[in-house]
């Protein structure tokens, strides 16, 4: 029940002694929940004449909406690029043990694949809320297979392709049916892209530029077209040059759309981006970053060979590459780790971290209403954090769905 038919009759939470993040700041205030969702006290208290049902001290701690994380290959020896007879069961697992870092909301990401892959594990990955089984799907990401050879990282070459006469219709033939589908991530340079940009923004799926060789022009060309994101930046890319800073230019563009801010998504997991690029993009473009985990099936896992998609992978520490090559392959830091190092390395506010991980993915998928925010209105997912950042407890629609095993009673 999230605010629906009967909401006012249920029970009213007020969780006390906290600071929520709201409007960009931790405030000294309660959190009041109902049906699910963030409630005003102030029409509680005047118009319904009620006060709460139950109070909840949190010890001081801060509560933040919930981590969104829109780029998740799996975890946990879960792999979404894997074709089987009960991927959902897989998705479920995973979404089940990213409560634990806070996660409330992700987008289960497909790396390049063959399209009979695509044809299979699509239908079974809908879009389905959060709950005490887990975190919610927003839709799939699909990352490839419409990407540049020269930059394709983890990607298998055999199944890279670009697009042919009928460029969108040979997307539909690629992929199938776009219901379950919430990102795209495509390199612009690729003839007939503009034409497949503004296809899949008709159908309000987000469109991300990754994995490419472009030019500014190429990418602030695509953005015109709708492009709203970039995938992990820095990493699949042409590197930054001050003649042609190529997609990582989108950052400080004076071409984008008036009013248009383009995301951007970062691993900050220590391994994939240097300290000092994480600030040069943060301080160049805030509001734009997105934090992003990238995650494996060997999240979880620890060393040893493991697999992504068609590719065999290695992990060692905290790399994980293509068995026998330096290549990166995806992250083994799950989001609350990422949250961390981003806060370190950057010297940002916490509110600043925070918001990385909940509102700026928000934002980018148009739920900011509802999602990244604890607003009066939005959903209750949020997640309760010590001053260094450490997950608590996960609450979706105001229930508690993880707490770890010190804050129990």
């Amino acid at each position: 029940m999230r605010g629906g038919q009967g909401a006012e009759r249920a029970a009213v939470l007020q969780f006390t002694n906290c600071r929520i993040l709201r409007g960009g700041t931790l405030l000294r205030e309660d959190l009041w929940v109902r049906g699910g969702r963030v409630l005003d006290p102030e029409k509680l208290f005047f118009e319904e004449r009620r006060v709460a049902d139950e109070q909840r001290d949190c010890g001081g701690c801060i509560l933040a909406p919930g981590f969104i994380d829109v780029q998740m290959n799996g975890g946990f020896g879960v792999d979404f690029s894997r074709a089987t007879e009960d991927v959902g069961s897989g998705v479920a697992l995973v979404a089940q043990r990213i409560l634990s870092h806070g996660v409330t909301s992700f987008c289960p990401t497909l790396v390049t694949s063959p399209p009979e892959v695509y044809h299979k594990v699509l239908p079974q990955i809908p879009v389905k809320s959060g709950g005490p089984h887990g975190a919610g799907v927003l839709g799939v990401h699909l990352e490839g297979p419409f990407i540049s050879p020269e930059k394709r990282g983890a990607h298998p070459k055999a199944h890279i392709r670009s697009f042919e006469v009928n460029a969108f219709h040979d997307l539909l033939a690629t992929y199938g049916p776009l219901d379950n589908v919430r990102i795209v991530t495509l390199a612009p340079e690729l003839g007939r892209s503009h034409e497949v940009i503004q296809a899949l923004t008709a159908q309000d799926i987000c469109v991300s530029l990754g994995h490419s060789v472009a030019h500014l022009q190429a990418a602030e060309e695509a953005v015109q077209s709708g492009a709203t994101f970039i995938t992990h930046l820095f990493n699949a890319m042409l590197p930054f040059h001050h003649r042609d800073p190529g997609i990582v230019g989108l950052l400080t563009s004076d071409r984008l759309p008036q009013g248009r801010c383009i995301f951007y998504g970062m691993i900050a997991d220590g391994i994939h981006t240097n300290p000092a690029a994480l600030r040069i993009a943060h301080r160049a473009h805030p509001q734009g970053l997105v934090l992003i985990t990238d995650a494996v099936p060997a999240l979880g896992l620890g060393n040893g060979h493991h697999t992504l998609g068609q590719m065999e992978v290695e992990v060692d520490g905290l790399m994980a590459c293509i068995a026998g090559t330096k290549t990166l392959c995806g992250s083994i830091a799950p989001m609350d780790v990422c949250v961390r190092h981003f806060f370190q390395a950057t010297g940002c506010s916490v509110e600043a971290a925070l918001e990385a991980a909940s509102l700026h993915p928000a934002q980018l998928l148009g739920l900011e209403k509802s999602k990244g925010t604890l607003d009066f209105g939005a959903d209750a997912d949020f997640v309760v954090l010590d001053d260094a950042l450490h997950v608590w407890a996960t609450y979706i629609s105001g229930e508690l769905v993880w707490q770890a095993e010190e804050a129990r009673p």
